[in-house]
């Protein structure tokens, strides 16, 4: 075999291994003799992890599960979420012990949910084969009723990586961070945590070479990591050896709590969607990994077009240094998206929002990480009739999407409903409630032309006059996968 035949073959190896649970079959060998365009398949396995949900007695958990209905799926497939580990009689840890699943996932269009409740509820493990696996996707949403991170906290369960990046974090008094993680397989990862504040990187050997037992969790709180009270951290997970999936829970006194996903990739350009419109403080924490500073103009789509935040027309990133900048109520009654954009050299960052609505001692936090677009379709769980938006932005090109609003976890007619965003602006847009719905139901997105779509869905459930919510970013949910279409005889590789 000639080099071109090992690096084909190399690649299909190495997403196998970075992706782990990300699986799927080669197309048929057609016997022509040609290599072909890709083509997208369907994947066949997919594994997700969801974090212990809290420390309080007064929390109530609930998931979610979803599959969509994916074509050039087969009949064939199961799919389950239980205990990342099983307890045994003695409290040790019993891997051979079948666990109860926490719940067990309904056929593709249909949600599942199930629930726990106080202190000790575990982190889980979830995995899906065959029809189950396409675009899988588990909401974890927590209620807790008073104390330290109050309020309604959201995370969607994610698959298993080898890097993370968490601006917004923080070790400032009151706030209480953890970093949760999590590794799914058979033997143990090794993982170190970084920490940059607005001085840079803090200095310190704690969070090097942190060890996670196999089909285990580790919340690790990150004042334990330095002595340092930083108001605005930057978090980077890389993991030395296995995989792990990583969230931060960002615990507040008097601001309430939520989980911070991670960033999308270091990337010049950024979009951070689904600014409530009733938002009362909105703050950016952005951090380039890179040797070159970088330079943002700052821009907020809103329903009427592209605005410019006034005294924030740019933010200038510092090389290794977290920055944050107060952008006050800059939707002004409007719902809106952050876009960052270079001006000048590109130079790739992270970022994230940090989101805070009501006023005095009835206020609630929730985080939007920068997140990728759409793509081919993005999936979210856990809606209701009432309590849910989604909110869609088209910052470069007008976009046709369609929204589908899956049969409901007790019962229902899926219905769908298309729009169309126009270029430059954000619409947090009337969602399509499925027909004599009973329960929750799932939403996917799927952008039908034009320019690239972000998405974002935001949960709201009022307690006590505090206004909980949380939000959750919309990604691609990786439901398929490009594969190069080739011949079963390589021999045209080999010339």
């Amino acid at each position: 075999m000639n080099r071109t035949t090992l690096s084909f073959l190399a690649g299909v190896v190495a997403l196998g291994a970075v992706t782990g649970f990300a699986e799927m079959k080669a197309p048929a060998a057609s016997g022509t003799g040609t290599a072909r365009t890709a083509a997208q398949l369907p994947v066949e396995r997919t594994s997700l992890l969801c974090p212990a949900p809290s420390t309080s007695d007064l929390a109530d958990t609930s998931y979610t599960s979803f599959t969509p209905v994916t074509t050039g799926t087969d009949d064939s497939g199961k799919a389950e979420l239980q205990s990342v580990t099983e307890e045994s009689g003695d409290g040790t840890a019993d891997k051979k012990k079948p666990a109860k699943p926490v719940l067990e996932p309904k056929a593709p269009g249909t949600p599942a949910t199930g629930d726990s409740s106080g202190a000790d509820s575990p982190a889980l493990l979830g995995t899906a084969e065959g029809k189950y696996a396409p675009g899988w996707t588990v909401q974890e949403t927590t209620e807790v009723a008073a104390g330290n991170g109050r309020g309604l906290q959201g995370v969607n369960c994610t698959a298993p990586d080898t890097e993370f990046w968490f601006p917004g974090a923080s070790t400032a008094d009151g706030r209480t961070d953890y970093v949760h993680l999590t590794n799914p397989d058979d033997s143990a990862a090794v993982v170190d945590i970084e920490l940059y504040g607005k001085d840079g990187d803090l200095k310190s050997t704690v969070g090097e070479g942190i060890t996670v037992e196999p089909h285990a969790s580790e919340p690790i709180l990150l004042s334990t990591l330095t002595d340092d009270q930083e108001t605005d951290l930057t978090v980077h997970v890389t993991v030395r050896s296995g995989r792990v999936g990583a969230s931060v829970q960002a615990l507040d006194a008097k601001l309430g709590g939520d989980w911070l996903a991670a960033s999308t990739d270091p990337a010049g350009s950024l979009v951070m969607p689904g600014i409530p419109k009733d938002a009362t403080s909105v703050r950016l924490i952005a951090f380039t990994p890179g040797d070159s500073d970088a330079d943002l103009k700052v821009r907020l789509s809103s329903p009427t077009g592209t605005i410019t935040p006034a005294g924030h027309e740019t933010v200038h990133v510092k090389a290794g240094v977290t920055t944050a900048v107060d952008l006050g109520d800059v939707t002004r009654g409007e719902p809106g998206s952050l876009v960052l954009t270079p001006t000048d050299q590109s130079v790739p960052i992270v970022a994230a929002l940090k989101v805070v609505r009501g006023k005095g001692s009835k206020q609630e936090t929730a985080f939007i990480p920068a997140t990728g677009a759409v793509g081919t379709r993005a999936t979210s769980a856990d809606n209701s009739a009432k309590g849910s938006t989604l909110s869609l932005v088209a910052p470069t090109r007008t976009a046709t999407v369609k929204v589908t609003a899956s049969a409901g976890s007790g019962g229902g007619t899926p219905v769908s409903k298309t729009y169309t965003i126009k270029a430059g602006t954000a619409e947090d847009v009337e969602l399509p409630v499925p027909g004599g719905l009973k329960g929750t139901y799932a939403l996917t997105v799927e952008p039908q032309s034009g320019g690239p779509v972000y998405a974002a869905r935001t949960l709201s459930a009022t307690e006590e006059g505090v206004p909980g919510f949380t939000i959750q970013t919309l990604p691609d949910d990786r439901g398929t996968v490009s594969v190069p279409d080739t011949d079963e005889d390589l021999s045209v590789l080999q010339k």
